[in-house]
């Protein structure tokens, strides 16, 4: 992985280092393309990677500059091998999209810079919740995992008598019963039939004693 990194990035600043120069640059200043670049590059790619670096934003401004820029060094390497095949002449816009470059660089590096260091969380409260004098925290319950059904059925038995409590004294329904034990639908059923034959044994046993 280390030859081919160091070999790719000497191949890579020798093209666009070429490149500078054939748009005009000064001999001792067309090594500073290629750096400017590869740099960007590896900046903006940090900071997408990373994911304890800048906010949500951040990190995906770094993205989109971190694939422009490894473009933007594909793009430039093509030109100068393509200009020095004398494939392609070095044209007027050729010349200004490469002096561009500098200050393109800096300005989309001081914009990384300032959302990565801003300190404004991804989500604001909304102005409703700001308004509220205390918010209000839902707290869920979890079932057990697995109960027994002599645990169901007391449960169960439970729910009725405040069912019917409530209610004249009419039993449960199936589907009062599962919503409110949070079982399956057959098991509402097993369960309501249970509940069903205990209070027909009871008052089987209520008019036994009733009679002469």
């Amino acid at each position: 992985m280390t030859v081919a990194a160091i070999s790719a990035a000497v191949a890579s600043f020798a093209g666009l280092r070429g490149l500078a120069q054939v748009a005009g640059w000064p001999d001792r200043l067309a090594w500073l393309l290629p750096v400017t670049i590869d740099a960007y590059a590896m900046t903006s790619a940090r900071v997408w990677l990373a994911g304890t670096l800048g906010s949500n934003r951040a990190r995906s401004f770094a993205r989109a500059n971190a694939i422009g820029a490894i473009a933007t060094s594909i793009v430039g390497n093509a030109g100068y091998h393509l200009a020095a095949a004398d494939l392609v002449a070095i044209s007027w816009p050729i010349v200004v999209l490469v002096g561009a470059v500098p200050a393109a660089v800096l300005g989309l590096t001081a914009h990384l810079h300032a959302l990565r260091t801003v300190a404004a969380p991804d989500i604001q409260p909304t102005p409703a919740a700001q308004g509220r004098p205390e918010a209000r925290t839902r707290v869920r319950t979890r079932r057990p995992k697995h109960r027994t059904d002599a645990a169901l059925l007391n449960a169960a038995r439970e729910v009725d008598a405040q069912h019917r409590a409530a209610h004249d004294g009419r039993p449960i329904t199936r589907d009062a019963l599962r919503s409110a034990l949070r079982v399956a639908g057959p098991k509402a059923t097993e369960l309501r039939r249970q509940l069903a034959a205990e209070t027909a044994d009871s008052t089987d046993r209520k008019e036994a004693r009733t009679r002469p």
